[in-house]
């Protein structure tokens, strides 16, 4: 499994962030612009517990295994994927509606003046924050479950030396 590279989160977000910044000028100009849901950043703010909770339960009873602690639950490897695989795919989906979020809020801080536009804004950002949240769970879950690094990679499959 490949590991998660921040240069892709990055890229997802700032063209999902300019595209949603054109998108909301060119929809405000032909008629109203579609509101931020409060649930935005609740529902995000949730998946990223989600995954924090599921990393510091993992790291824990990894510990418990490496330390050889009697009663120690083992980790499932398949379960240990499936988590990393989940947080992998929630922060990229987090980088996409951070983007999206953050280019209609952007948009809609040229009109603070207007009540509605501002609470628009506010929830536009608490979304990009919650987001940001879920890549970081997802980017420490997915470093709790990194197997140590093989020290003999290279001469695997290869006869020893007489």
């Amino acid at each position: 499994m490949r590991e998660l590279r921040i240069r892709v989160l990055v890229g997802v977000f700032v063209v999902a962030g300019v595209l949603s910044w054109a998108g909301a000028r060119l929809w405000n100009s032909v008629g109203t612009l579609p509101s931020v849901p409060l649930a935005a950043p609740i529902v995000l703010a949730l998946i990223a517990v989600v995954l924090l909770a599921t990393a510091l339960s993992l790291r824990a009873r990894l510990r418990a295994q490496r330390e050889r602690r009697p009663g120690a639950k083992g980790v499932d490897p398949l379960m240990a994927a499936r988590a990393v695989v989940f947080g992998q795919a929630s922060a990229l989906v987090a980088a996409l509606v951070a983007g999206m979020y953050g280019g209609t809020g952007v948009f809609l801080l040229e009109s603070l003046d207007i009540p509605a536009r501002r609470d628009q804004a506010i929830y536009a950002g608490l979304s990009v924050v919650a987001s940001i949240g879920v890549i970081a769970a997802a980017i420490f879950l997915e470093h709790v479950c990194k197997l140590p690094e093989d020290d003999d990679n290279d001469t695997a499959g290869t006869a020893p030396a007489a």
